[in-house]
């Protein structure tokens, strides 16, 4: 009777690294037929992104990113926009980690002087109905940000943070019940501005 119990384990046994062999399998299959169009499809959309965010330019701003550093060890992408030559404009890869659902990525698009050009988000797990209304297609609340004139916007509480809801004695209209959500939007831009601070210097 013990033999035909310890049989059983190890048939049980042999079928599990049998199936887990299987989906390990199936799963690397997956993942190799769908990594390349999922990468060129991210590769678009930034694309996209960028010329939707700056002013007309002539260069290929993707083979001139840069990265710069930020707080907390991070980085943003910089995409720089040239017309025959000349500076028109930086397209900046941004986060924030404070969304209500997570992680968000923006495109801010920046003029040389400063000023916010257009925005674009690349990638949110917000709340539907609620927070995902920071996309443009979705709510005006990204229109606040078009031709931000950051530079002169006053530091209010002098804690080095601008761009900030009006909640938090900031110029931003926050997306109604998505204040976290419009928040992270506002974080994601101060910390491009500052990243763009950096390449003035």
């Amino acid at each position: 009777m013990a033999k035909q119990r310890e049989s059983t384990f190890v048939n049980m046994v042999v079928v599990l690294f049998i199936v887990s062999a299987i989906a390990a399998t199936a799963l690397a299959f997956v993942y190799k037929a769908t990594k390349e169009p999922i990468a060129k499809s991210k590769l678009e959309k930034k694309k996209k992104a960028i010329k939707n965010v700056v002013n007309d330019f002539d260069n290929n701003p993707i083979e001139e990113m840069f990265k710069i550093p930020v707080e907390g060890g991070d980085s943003v992408e910089c995409y720089p926009a040239k017309k025959d030559g000349k500076i028109v404009g930086y397209a900046i890869k941004t986060f924030s980690k404070k969304g209500f659902g997570g992680l968000i990525t923006l495109m801010i698009g920046f003029d040389p002087d400063g000023h916010i050009h257009k925005t674009a988000v690349l990638e949110q797990h917000e709340t539907p109905g609620l927070g995902d209304k920071m996309q443009r297609n979705k709510s005006t609340f990204s229109n606040q940000f078009d031709n931000m004139d950051v530079p002169d916007i006053p530091d209010k509480d002098h804690d080095g943070i601008i761009i900030e809801v009006t909640k938090d004695n900031g110029t931003v209209d926050a997306i109604t019940a998505a204040t976290i959500s419009s928040r992270a939007f506002c974080d994601a831009a101060e910390r491009a501005y500052n990243a763009f601070k950096k390449i003035k210097k």
